[in-house]
């Protein structure tokens, strides 16, 4: 098998300089070839002497019909590389790479310029989403001036995917501070209310700082979901919402745990007011949130049943 590497993001997104950081590791000069495939070309170049030193040849595939399994095979039998990288064009589908079947992605990695990301989700959203489901890591970079803003980032691509890394960096480097963000509820309130316009904000949040709610109580609409393997005693109530487009919904709830359980079937509309406990869950393959209902009571169904993210 051929190890590649897929590095994904939009033009002048950061890509290439990612690339030069990470070949230039001591940990990627094992001395064997490596094979740069760029499929777009920036303002930023790779210097000749870097790609010497660390024993990288560049091949350009500017045109898509040239990335199929038979050009890139004829690439590999050209150069023999060791480990295959890949810096994609940002407007190609996933399913536009053809590679030959010894080619494994080991890691797909989506870099994104935060000064962009706005303009590129709200108007080519399937494209931002095409990249990040799959990715094992997304970089945010020149995050300069936007700690306000980073927290909604961080929100609307753990819509689309939850277990992947995210990570913010300015012009000093990495980012270690806590995003913290003024939220729209009081996480010190005796009960947390949450509303269409707060629950998502809670739920990521939720996710991302569990010990924050950890103990706390609270109260939101919600739609039952009881997966088919769920045990008596539980249900997920939660919200919809759209991460990408009409046709892209993800489904956001916390497994539940009431004696009423089965009086609710899928579907259904619920007022649910519970305590938030950090606990190991399988689904979760780890610690996170379990809601132990006080209460759980039939409700109407809201105006809207999809929610928004921001």
């Amino acid at each position: 098998m051929k190890n590649v590497f897929l590095i994904n993001g939009f033009l002048e997104a950061g890509k290439t300089e990612f690339i030069r950081f990470t070949i230039a590791q001591p940990y990627f000069q094992s001395g064997e070839t490596t094979l740069l495939i760029l499929c777009e070309e920036g303002e930023v170049e790779i210097e000749n002497e870097l790609l010497r030193k660390t024993n990288t040849v560049v091949e350009v595939i500017e045109d898509k019909e040239n990335l199929n399994s038979t050009y890139l095979l004829g690439l590999e039998k050209k150069h023999k590389p060791g480990r295959i990288i890949i810096e994609y064009n940002g407007m190609w589908q996933a399913a536009d790479l053809k590679m030959p079947w010894h080619w494994k992605v080991s890691q797909q990695i989506t870099v994104i310029n935060a000064k962009t990301f706005t303009m590129y989700f709200g108007n080519m959203r399937s494209l931002v989403s095409d990249m990040v489901k799959k990715s094992e890591m997304i970089i945010f970079n020149r995050c300069d001036g936007l700690n306000k803003e980073l927290p909604t980032y961080k929100r609307n691509i753990m819509a689309l995917n939850r277990n992947a890394e995210i990570i913010f960096e300015d012009s000093k480097g990495e980012i270690n501070m806590t995003l913290d963000e003024e939220l729209p509820f009081d996480v010190n309130a005796n009960v947390i209310e949450l509303i269409d316009e707060t629950y998502g904000i809670w739920f990521f949040d939720c996710l991302d700082n569990i010990d924050r709610y950890n103990g706390k109580k609270v109260k939101f609409l919600g739609q039952v979901v009881k997966p088919d393997n769920m045990e008596k005693g539980y249900f997920v109530p939660g919200r919809s919402a759209m991460t990408c487009c009409a046709d892209d919904i993800a489904f956001l709830g916390f497994i539940c745990v009431t004696d009423e359980a089965d009086k609710y079937n899928k579907g259904d509309w619920v007022t649910v007011s519970a305590t938030v406990k950090k606990e190991y869950w399988k689904d979760y393959n780890g610690e996170g949130p379990v809601l132990y209902a006080d209460e759980v009571k039939p409700a109407k169904a809201p105006k809207n049943d999809i929610i928004n993210l921001v």
